[in-house]
Order: C-alpha cells, then structure tokens, then sequence
C-alpha cells in the first residue's frame, strides 16, 4: 500500500503541529503580558525567602558557588558570604564549587581569593570541589561537618532548593541566605530635550517599566521556569 505522504503531512500539522503552535502562542503572549505586572519578581523573590525555623548562629557558612569568577552568581554569592563571614566571625566558611584545588586560577580558589582580599582568614575557608550539584554537594559537605548548624548562602531561584537539599540529608539546623542583588539607588529617568536625537522617535527616558522593569520581569519568569522544573525533578528523585 503506497503511503500519501502528503496526507500524513497534513494530518500530523492538523493534529500535532497546530495545537502545539497554537499552545505556544498563548504561552508566550502570557510571558509578555505578565511582564508587565509585578508578578514575575514575587515569584522569584519567593524563591528566595525561605524561613526553616532555625535561626542561631552558624558553625559552618556554606557558600554555593554558581559560576566562574568573574561572574554575576559567582562575586554576588561572595561577596555575601563575606558579609556574613563578618557577622558571624567566629563560622568556618565553606566554599562549594567544582575546580581544581591545585590550580592557583580555577574559580574555587579564586573564590576564596576574593574572601581573603576582602579580610577573611585564610584559615577559616574550607573548599568542597568535587561536588557536580546540589545534592552532590550536601553529601560531601555533610562529611565535613556532620549535623553541625549551617548558614547557606546561593542565588535567589536556588535558595529553596539549596535548603531542601540539605534537609533531606539530615540537616535541621540550616538557614538559606539569598544573594539578592541590589537596586541601583540614583533615577534613571531622561528627557529627550536634554539629549537630543530623532524627534519623531517616541520619548522613553522617563518609562522605567518599557526601559527596565519588562526586561528584568521576562528574565525572571525565564529563571523561575528552570528553577520550578529543577525542582520538580529533585521532588520525584527523592532528594528534596
């Protein structure tokens, strides 16, 4: 029996590929309309601000490293680290990042480069490179500690998922610090008199929301959308 291969085309564009497209269509004219609410930054913003019940002093500050260094993830997660390494002056700090330790560059070290520069003591820094993820990660620095009480500090989205991972290997006294970034404190706003340019172009300088805020809430819908489905897949492997 000869095949039509036209036939099969159009069944699978009526059957597969137009509602598919067409679910698209609305998931991406939702993205762009909750970009203009508040809604994304409170998704992510929740993420975030996790409360465990437990909020002692730390005998152990855990930063999780996120990225190389330079990085946004990565100096962000430092330098909160070394906020709290001075809050808390008498917590050993460890740094939880894969790299090389014998390697003078690799961004582990350079990350406890940045805490030295800063003030820390050098004696107070412990590295944990060989954990690959979370979880990995809460195992190896479990062996370092055992139950001690623990101080995590690690990007926003990643703040529940850091807490619950180290809950689910035994750990009770934790808090979960996020490295939340901070608002830029001047006005942003301009007239286009004062600058000049192509008249007939409409004047934005003093819309933040087209300027900034869309942006920045289409970036945080991207990020929660990862974040929730790392999540999900922690849940069904049993490690949150």
């Amino acid at each position: 029996m000869r095949i039509n291969i036209i036939a099969v085309f159009k069944t699978i564009l009526q059957k597969v590929l137009i509602p598919v497209f067409a679910f698209l269509g609305v998931l991406f004219t939702l993205f762009v309309i909750l970009s203009f609410t508040a809604a994304p930054f409170w998704m992510y913003y929740n993420l975030g601000n996790v409360t465990t019940g437990w909020s002692g002093k730390p005998d152990y500050i855990i930063v999780l490293g996120g990225g190389g260094i330079p990085s946004e993830s990565g100096l962000m997660r430092t330098y909160r680290a070394y906020q709290e390494a001075v809050k808390f002056d008498s917590s050993k700090v460890i740094i939880a990042l894969p790299g090389n330790i014998y390697d003078s560059l690799s961004s582990v070290n350079l990350m406890k480069y940045e805490l030295v520069w800063r003030g820390i003591d050098s004696t107070r820094i412990i590295l944990e490179p060989e954990g690959t993820n979370t979880r990995m990660q809460a195992i190896n620095i479990k062996k370092i500690t055992g139950y001690s009480s623990v101080y995590i500090i690690t990007s926003p989205e990643h703040t529940k998922r850091a807490v619950k991972t180290f809950a689910k290997v035994g750990y009770t006294k934790i808090y979960g610090s996020a490295a939340f970034e901070k608002a830029l404190e001047s006005e942003l706003e301009f007239k286009s008199s004062d600058v000049g340019g192509n008249k007939a172009i409409p004047n934005v300088g003093e819309n933040l929301n087209l300027r900034y805020q869309f942006w920045n809430h289409m970036k945080y819908q991207i990020i929660v959308c990862r974040e929730y489905i790392a999540l999900a897949y922690y849940k069904l492997k049993g490690w949150i």
